[in-house]
């Protein structure tokens, strides 16, 4: 296994090796699914970010879900093994191992020419990774492959709601100064993600725009218990509202019945003892921070926390908000 240093020491100066901003790899356990995050060449590669999303999920069986944000991919994949089938232009490369141990994961990947270098060396070279394991360098008409050793993270996503008051406040700017400041401070913790959940904006309790926040994290589980207690702190510490509730998820895949409740809160009021019900059967914890009428919103926020876009479109029709001539 070779680390960052080690990998710049051995290939030295390569104009053609550009390297990935940030890898991180979190797991899930109970459903056998990893999730990786990763930040395309020096944080700005669309191009590459979009090749990539585009021939994972067509050549690798274990892709069974590839987006692309910005220059971030996302892929959800199984764990185990693939054959891969590489085809210059049309499968060019893939992922054909996943792998959960006791404190790693382990995803191998394989691209032809360009793609390989992606694979060996550019991400090699990320920030994240523990270290690669490189059995072909690639580049120009060679195959590229390399396993990359991720420390094992889980999955943490915090729903937040109600953090404002008719004086100030900002639900969404809190959230993410938060989600920001935690990550920076403490070890062992990423920062991946911040979605706007638009909430149903006739709710009688309502804030002017009627929206809760979803985050989400990487989280070391030997700093898991720290990190929940300490964004808790956070939160009470900086809030403005008197009804700020917070809801924690751990793991990838969001229960289905956990969705349809967050599609039912965009729609229309929702009471708090519905909600204690679905917090209960889908293994998500609510916490009053500073008391109960953000639990609504903040559980919502979690089911959404995957549709970014579709996340911030009002669930009722614009007429039925504020009527229109």
């Amino acid at each position: 296994m070779l680390t960052r240093d080690e990998i710049i020491e051995k290939i030295g100066e390569r104009p053609w090796v550009s390297p990935y901003k940030r890898l991180v790899a979190v797991a899930d356990e109970k459903n056998h699914v990893i999730q990786l995050y990763e930040d395309h060449a020096r944080g700005t590669c669309f191009g590459g970010a979009g090749w990539e999303t585009y021939h994972y999920f067509r050549t690798s069986e274990l892709v069974i879900d590839a987006r692309r944000d910005g220059a971030r991919n996302v892929f959800t994949i199984k764990v185990g093994k693939g054959k891969l089938n590489l085809i210059p232009s049309f499968a060019g490369a893939g992922i054909e191992e996943a792998e959960i141990t006791e404190d790693e994961i382990r995803v191998t990947y394989a691209g032809l020419a360009g793609g390989g270098v992606a694979v060996a060396l550019a991400r090699g070279l990320a920030p994240g990774p523990k270290g690669v394991i490189i059995h072909s360098m690639g580049g120009g008409r060679q195959l590229g492959r390399a396993t990359l050793i991720f420390p094992k993270m889980l999955k943490i996503t915090v729903g937040v709601d109600d953090t404002d008051s008719a004086g100030e406040g900002a639900t969404w700017g809190l959230c993410n100064e938060i989600g920001y400041e935690i990550s920076e401070k403490m070890g062992g913790v990423e920062y991946l993600h911040h979605t706007i959940v638009q909430l149903y904006p006739k709710a009688p309790k309502k804030t002017t725009n009627c929206v809760s926040i979803a985050l989400t994290f990487g989280v070391l589980p030997e700093v898991e218990e720290k990190f929940i207690e300490e964004i808790k702190r956070m939160f009470k510490d900086r809030t403005s509202s008197d009804e700020t509730g917070m809801a924690i998820f751990r793991g990838i895949i969001i229960p289905e019945e956990l969705k349809k409740y967050a599609d039912e809160v965009r729609r229309r009021f929702v009471e708090i003892e519905e909600t204690e019900r679905v917090a209960s059967n889908c293994n998500v914890e609510l916490h009053e921070i500073t008391g109960s009428g953000g639990l609504i919103g903040a559980l919502a926020a979690i089911g959404y926390a995957e549709r970014t876009d579709e996340a911030v479109i009002p669930g009722v029709p614009f007429e039925e908000d504020v009527g229109r001539d």
